[in-house]
């Protein structure tokens, strides 16, 4: 059984807790290395103090768990069944009949909750298991950090294909379709979210996605996109230059490359959350584009593109060894343009050091 695992049924021990359910299907792949997006059917992983843990899920899903490396049971239920039913037999076969349970409050929905309270309805769930799981996957190992890396040289793959695919006239979407090809040809059938190509004043929108703008000479394209390596994923982004771009827009990326520089420097054992957002963000206002960077300078990752912590103002968290969260400063002027620069880092002993390695200087391109 996996070492996570163990300490997850530890944890349950020391606190009183009968059974953890886990809904998560990141965190049940982080604990069973098996991964399925169930839509609307059920997909759980329940755990237990002292007895072996089991899967339930969709029957079609049961021989993939199996699949996966899972050594223990798979439960599975048929569409017609009730699954909350099922599940409650083989809960009360295992251990009884638990009373105090531990949930992904931050995951599971009220209709799912009511669900299983309909099956055991002198339970009490006063544990919210997403704070547990913030913290269990807080510090990487080894061998986590080297699929990261591995994540990471993969998205620096995709850039490559990214800067080729620029042409006069092609969409942005039409760019996308070429990463997403090119990074399945190389096997990677999955990206870690949905790949973004912005050009110019789309840019300036930065939860906005590809559209069908044909890219024009001169102006800033940003890109934005990561892979899953063995659960893992990469995410960063890079803005390059078609053409010769008007001052403005370079000027704001010289601001923004400064800020990511200064922070990834400042990036070490010791330093809090917010003070290394501080460094970024004080960087981008003393040049006047305070108002333009709006979000925090970074998040969690490691199973998912945004875990625990946040790097921003108001957090203390001291930042410590095997610590991995984005450095992604932005800059977005409406109208004009945007420019975010971001690697994904882990912290070391004396610093920090990325999981992508594609150059940050303004690329330009023909």
């Amino acid at each position: 059984m996996k070492k996570q695992l163990i300490e997850l049924q530890k944890y349950l021990s020391e606190n009183g807790y009968d059974a953890a359910y886990v809904s998560n299907p990141t965190d049940i792949n982080y604990f069973t290395g098996f991964y399925s997006e169930p839509e609307e059917r059920i997909l759980a992983l329940l755990v237990f103090p002292d007895n072996d843990p089991f899967i339930f899920a969709p029957q079609l899903e049961v021989e993939a768990a199996k699949k996966a490396g899972w050594d223990k049971d798979v439960f599975g239920y048929l569409d017609h069944e009730n699954p909350f039913e099922l599940m409650a037999g083989h809960i009360k076969d295992a251990v009884g009949t638990p009373s105090n349970w531990s949930i992904e409050k931050d995951d599971l929905s009220v209709d799912k909750l009511e669900s299983i309270k309909s099956q055991f309805p002198n339970a009490k769930f006063p544990d919210n298991l997403s704070r547990y799981m913030e913290n269990a996957k807080l510090i990487k190992t080894d061998e986590e950090i080297e699929k990261l890396k591995a994540a990471g040289a993969e998205a620096d793959y995709a850039f490559e294909v990214a800067f080729k695919a620029i042409k006069e006239g092609r969409t942005e979407q039409e760019i996308v379709a070429e990463i997403e090809y090119a990074m399945m040809k190389k096997g990677v059938m999955h990206m870690s979210f949905d790949t973004i190509v912005q050009a110019g004043a789309n840019a300036a929108n930065p939860h906005g996605g590809p559209e069908k703008n044909p890219i024009i000479p001169n102006e800033l394209v940003l890109f934005d996109l990561g892979t899953i390596h063995d659960g893992y994923i990469s995410d960063a982004s890079r803005t390059v230059a078609f053409g010769k771009p008007d001052d403005k827009s370079l000027d704001i990326y010289k601001v923004d490359l400064e800020a990511n520089l200064a922070a990834m420097d400042a990036a070490k054992p010791g330093i809090t959350a917010a003070e290394l957002d501080k460094v970024a963000r004080d960087i981008i206002t003393k040049a006047g584009y305070g108002e333009y960077f709006i979000h925090r300078l970074g998040h969690g990752m490691g199973t998912s593109e945004h875990e625990f912590p946040s790097i921003m103002e108001g957090n203390a968290m001291v930042l410590k060894p095997g610590m991995c969260f984005s450095i992604e400063p932005g800059i977005y002027i409406p109208h004009v343009a945007g420019v975010r620069i971001e690697d994904c880092v882990y912290i070391t002993e004396d610093g920090c050091e990325p999981f992508t390695h594609t150059s940050k200087e303004l690329t330009y391109i023909d």
